[in-house]
């Protein structure tokens, strides 16, 4: 059993994954979520300080949703977010859709079978593959 305090009430809980947050806590984070999602259709042009008063939600909660990928910035809004490798703008999520394919294809590479080596040699013992035992 794995048992955490909440990072949010302090109160202990059984901590399975993700945030390090009690299942109220959590949900109370979700209800949040939906409050800001349903503010920003409504008033697409507000700013992240807007959205945060009007939500009663701390900004950082806003960049975290917006890196997460929940949200999303509209094109030509006055926020704006950098992607983490090159610094190009971004709408949301940590990076732009040019270093998204390059790190994808950096995965793939690393897991290429490399058919065209030779597998290693094992080498022979000068007796063989017998059992031996050591004096001692």
């Amino acid at each position: 059993m794995n048992v955490r305090n909440c990072r949010k009430c302090g109160k202990v809980f059984n901590y399975v994954s993700g945030p390090r947050l009690c299942p109220r806590c959590k949900e109370a984070q979700e209800e949040d979520f939906q409050r800001v999602k349903a503010y920003v259709r409504e008033n697409s042009g507000a700013t992240i300080n807007e959205v945060a008063e009007a939500c009663e939600v701390e900004v950082p909660m806003i960049h975290q949703w917006l890196r997460e990928e929940r949200l999303q910035l509209t094109e030509g809004s006055s926020i704006t977010l950098q992607c983490e490798t090159c610094g190009a703008a971004i709408l949301s999520g940590r990076y732009c859709d040019k270093c998204k394919r390059d790190l994808a294809n950096d995965f793939k590479g690393a897991f290429v079978s490399k058919k065209d080596e030779p597998a290693p040699m094992l080498k022979k013992n000068k007796d063989g593959d017998k059992m031996r035992f050591l004096n001692k």
